[in-house]
């Protein structure tokens, strides 16, 4: 077993803990009415897109989501929240120590023994949700939880659809496609992000994300009989029909979304055993990307 499939196996061990630890990281976690930034690179960037999604649809205050490196300086923010599992991130490290004294900032991150800790103002520490892979599954969804728990969103069927999700087998077929396309809706575009980098990173292939509505202009022109559309919450009416036309998979979205894309990692990782490469070491990539002059 690769370290990958280990690590994507014990999230919903990680998603119940980090939902019962919320009332200790309250202050470090945007309150109410507080205009708050989430950033992020790579994979945290895709959780942060999702956080702001849900702390804004649920009426918590408007919320952003930036990469780091494109952090807007010239906007007031009450607060910003930076993910950041091994904080170490060139663009992370560098906007937290620019907001230092002048905007309150919190990071969420898995080592407690990395610049982040010591240049943000709060700190929560996921050291149980670190991974060993490159690739990244169980810090991210564990950070994502933390803000869904803190948002009255986490229930324990969230942490049974992941169960069903890691039982389940995964559709027939899936492996031998040629190109993946997920969709979102709201806070699960962030989520299609998501699946979409770890196919590309954990199996090289050709894969895609969009706003469920936006792939009707133009994306779907690409589907054919050897590709697959994957849905991660409701799908808007008539677009499964539309896409099961052009002869492509069409896969729906039952689980919740979270759990949906831990199906999504699956995915990555069987696809990248049937084309002999190791998911754990992706091309050109290393777990944190820190950037020398």
């Amino acid at each position: 077993m690769t370290h990958v499939e280990d690590e994507l196996t014990d999230q919903p061990a990680c998603w119940t803990r980090v939902a019962g630890e919320v009332p200790r990281y309250a202050d470090a976690l945007p309150g109410p009415g507080e205009r708050v930034a989430v950033v992020g690179c790579g994979t945290s960037y895709f959780m942060a897109q999702a956080a702001a999604a849900l702390r804004e649809g649920a009426g918590h205050g408007e919320t952003d989501a930036f990469a780091a490196s494109e952090f807007p300086h010239g906007r007031a923010y009450d607060r910003v929240v930076a993910l950041t599992r091994s904080g170490t991130t060139t663009e992370v490290v560098a906007l937290l120590a620019r907001l230092r004294g002048h905007t309150r900032t919190s990071a969420v991150t898995a080592d407690p023994r990395t610049p982040v800790v010591e240049t943000a103002d709060q700190v929560v520490v996921l050291d149980y949700a670190d991974e060993r892979s490159v690739v990244q599954t169980r810090f991210a969804t564990t950070a994502l939880t933390l803000f869904r728990a803190h948002l009255g969103l986490h229930t324990g069927a969230v942490v049974t659809d992941a169960r069903t999700a890691l039982a389940e087998p995964l559709p027939q077929g899936l492996v031998d496609c040629r190109q993946f396309t997920f969709l979102g809706r709201g806070w699960t575009v962030g989520l299609a992000n998501e699946a979409a980098l770890k196919m590309r990173e954990a199996s090289l292939s050709w894969t895609e994300a969009y706003p469920a509505m936006e792939y009707r202009h133009g994306p779907i022109s690409i589907a054919t009989g050897s590709t697959v559309t994957w849905m991660l919450g409701d799908a808007p009416d008539g677009l499964a029909r539309q896409v099961t036309d052009t002869g492509a998979r069409w896969v729906p979205g039952e689980l919740d979304p979270l759990a949906e894309l831990v199906r999504a990692q699956r995915l990555a990782v069987a696809v990248a055993a049937a084309r002999g490469l190791d998911p754990d070491r992706p091309r050109h990539l290393t777990r944190s990307v820190v950037l020398h002059p």
